[in-house]
């Protein structure tokens, strides 16, 4: 068996055996950041709350604690719930005030 002959029945094998994926390459801007949700967290212990919203991920809330590490918790605790229905609210009532 020549040469060529060998080379194309190796590449076609390994076409055939290969998985054909018809979906898009994820890119790293697609991903979801949080893959994993904390519902316990100690609000003593977060220094910063992240709010990230993307097409293809649900809302996504990521506290930074004061040890620096970043945790992703959980949007539908209540605590938080009750923090950003406050926020919105404040926000609201600075809007109304006329400057």
């Amino acid at each position: 068996m020549d040469l060529k002959a060998l080379a194309v029945i190796t590449l076609l094998t390994a076409v055939m055996y290969t998985q054909i994926s018809h979906g898009k390459p994820i890119s790293l801007v697609e991903r979801c950041w949080c893959r994993s949700t904390h519902n316990t967290v100690p609000q003593r212990s977060i220094r910063e709350l992240k709010f990230l919203q993307t097409p293809n991920c649900p809302f996504q809330v990521i506290a930074k604690l004061k040890n620096n590490r970043e945790v992703c918790i959980n949007p539908e605790t209540k605590w938080l719930q009750q923090y950003l229905k406050n926020a919105l609210n404040k926000m609201k009532r600075s809007k109304r005030r006329p400057n």
